[in-house]
């Protein structure tokens, strides 16, 4: 659905502003809202998120068998915590992973990124290596198997069982996407599959794997196929080799793999042959959102660890000055990142035909923003970075673990070769074109439909955020400013409206070939690209705020979320008002004191 080019479509949104602060105190900190805890939306915290904070208690209790001590040490050993993995067991967690018409609890993707913070905000190797994997293994399944497919691989993961995933071999390879596994046709029907991989988590702890198979020797669309291997083949042998020892996620199990001469039935397809690329492409976009959705929560950890740092024997718990900007910033890119991987999960269940291009931005914006975040983190640490203790000593895992966890270079080279060859359509055909999406997408709790995989697709003519962004600038620009926050905010949209204008006209220019995806002009506009669309997550979700009285509705976060985003690409900020930085520095010392989380729903932690 498309309006006019360079006019705003019908608004989605509510025009109030939101409610202003009181003025800020001497001490350079802005008082906490009254309500500032409340959450996003009335919808709360899924009761099963709840149980498993309390279950997995206080992480920095040095006698906590799951906190961060008793992590730490498990991770110098390269062993998964065994307690812990216990109980995640007694608490069906593989369970969240099906869906609910087979069984399970999976009914959409924003509640099961809540379900799964409590641990990634201890320990990413251990919510990748006890289960979250299998879910990336079997969306291809849920998304495209057969009645039979579907039924048998949810039985495995309600039993405790776990589902491998054997990627295909793709450009800019890590250990778990080198080398792949090719199938050809057996006699008499069905495949023989025939190679090796270099490390796929879990392999020695299942018999079940998804494999993405070689089935044509022409690359292209057209070059593989998914097929299920349910339990150990009858006829020929799989070989679990050495275990790979990664620099990061110690913790989690990563073997090599070779398949000899390994026959399945025609059964075994997922799908229809040679549909597996376009299958990755489908069902990976719930690892696009989710990934992000859930190691946030980690860095979220790590921001605590600061603020207690930074307010150590300090006068009033007050932290230094100097290190103001550094908290606040980072809060705020939290906050940003999780706007943007919210509206990306609310987005599969509620427009999945134009969520594709959104989820790889989601997955794309995420690795260089928490990078940055973590320099600027590690500089309020200073030696207590180095710590092996229970209250510092997640931080240097937390820095090894999230480059493997999909957020490393190979990561980004995925979604940038998904974003950057439709640059130029979008330049074309979507942007000042594309109709406002809903308002709900940018409610963060608020009830979804159920999620439905076969829904997927990889394609999409529509921009959602960008059409958000251009009619939230213009909202703010016709209504009075009620307090210079309402002012800066409305001239920092208008700026990005600029920079997307800008884009625009960049990046029609370029041919619209397959050839832009090695483009190194391409892939700087897709950069720049990704952070306007972080840029619009905020309006919407801060214009979804206005009425009610939270921190989320007011326009501080998001001028400086704004700003913030503004400066990384080098346009025009202007003044910021004093009060942007105060009161979200208030409001992460706020959160840290009464044991709150640092992300869009602000729900209560164990420790």
């Amino acid at each position: 659905m498309t309006a006019t080019a360079g006019t705003a479509p019908t608004p989605a949104h509510p025009t109030t502003p939101a409610n202003s602060t009181a003025p800020a105190p001497a001490d350079g900190t802005a008082p906490a809202r009254a309500h500032g805890f409340a959450p996003a939306h009335d919808g709360g915290e899924p009761a099963r998120a709840a149980r498993l904070e309390a279950a997995l208690g206080d992480p920095f209790d040095p006698g906590n068998p799951h906190g961060h001590l008793a992590l730490v040490r498990a991770d110098d050993s390269r062993e998964a915590p065994a307690a812990t993995e216990a109980l995640l067991a007694d608490h069906a967690l593989s369970a969240e992973f099906v869906p609910h018409d087979l069984g399970g609890r999976l009914t959409d993707l924003e509640q099961l990124a809540r379900v799964l913070r409590p641990l990634f905000r201890r320990d990413l190797a251990l919510g990748y290596g006890f289960g979250v994997t299998s879910l990336f293994a079997a969306s291809s399944v849920w998304t495209a198997g057969d009645a039979s497919q579907r039924a048998a691989l949810a039985r495995v993961l309600l039993d405790g069982g776990r589902v491998a995933i054997v990627h295909r071999e793709v450009a800019h390879a890590n250990a778990i996407l080198r080398r792949e596994v090719g199938a050809q046709p057996a006699p008499g029907g069905g495949f023989v599959l025939n190679g090796s991989k270099d490390a796929v988590m879990n392999a020695d702890r299942t018999d079940t794997f998804v494999v993405y198979a070689r089935t044509s020797p022409q690359d292209g669309s057209a070059s593989h196929s998914v097929l299920l291997l349910p339990g150990p083949p009858d006829r020929g042998e799989v070989h679990r080799l050495a275990r790979v020892e990664m620099p990061g996620m110690r913790g989690a199990r990563f073997h090599g793999l070779r398949l000899n001469d390994v026959h399945l039935p025609p059964s075994a397809l997922v799908g229809s042959p040679g549909q597996g690329v376009t299958l990755a492409l489908r069902s990976f976009q719930i690892s696009h959102c989710l990934i992000p959705g859930t190691v946030l929560a980690g860095v979220d950890g790590v921001l605590r660890l600061a603020v207690r740092a930074a307010t150590e024997n300090r006068p009033g718990r007050q932290p230094a000055r100097r290190w103001h900007k550094a908290l606040s910033g980072v809060f705020a890119d939290l906050l940003a990142c999780d706007a943007m991987a919210v509206t990306g999960l609310r987005a599969l269940s509620l427009m999945p035909q134009d969520a594709y291009l959104l989820a790889a931005a989601v997955k794309y914006t995420m690795p260089d923003l928490l990078r940055e975040d973590l320099e600027e983190l590690a500089a309020v640490l200073g030696a207590r970075g180095y710590d092996r203790g229970p209250l510092y000593g997640g931080f240097q895992k937390l820095a090894r673990d999230l480059p493997v966890a999909g957020l490393g270079h190979s990561g980004t080279a995925v979604c940038q070769a998904v974003l950057v060859p439709q640059l130029p359509a979008l330049a074309r055909q979507a942007w000042f074109r594309s109709q406002e999406p809903p308002a709900h997408l940018y409610t963060p709790g608020a009830p979804l439909p159920p999620l439905e995989h076969r829904s997927l697709t990889h394609s999409g003519t529509d921009d959602l955020l960008a059409a958000t962004l251009i009619a939230a600038a213009e909202r703010l620009t016709a209504q009075p400013a009620a307090t210079p926050l309402h002012a800066a905010l409305a001239r920092l949209a208008q700026t990005l409206v600029g920079e997307l204008r800008e884009l625009r006209t960049r990046c029609a220019a370029l041919p619209a070939t397959s050839s832009t995806a090695v483009d190194p002009l391409a892939c700087a506009l897709a950069d720049r690209y990704a952070l306007v669309l972080s840029a619009a997550a905020c309006l919407g979700v801060w214009e979804g705020q206005a009425s009610a009285d939270t921190f989320l509705a007011d326009p501080a976060w998001a001028v400086l979320v704004l700003s913030r985003i503004a400066r990384r690409l080098g346009a025009p900020v202007g003044e910021v008002p004093a009060e942007a930085q105060q009161t979200v520095l208030a409001e992460v010392l706020q959160r840290c004191r009464h044991a709150r989380s640092l992300d869009l729903y602000a729900t209560p932690l164990a420790g």
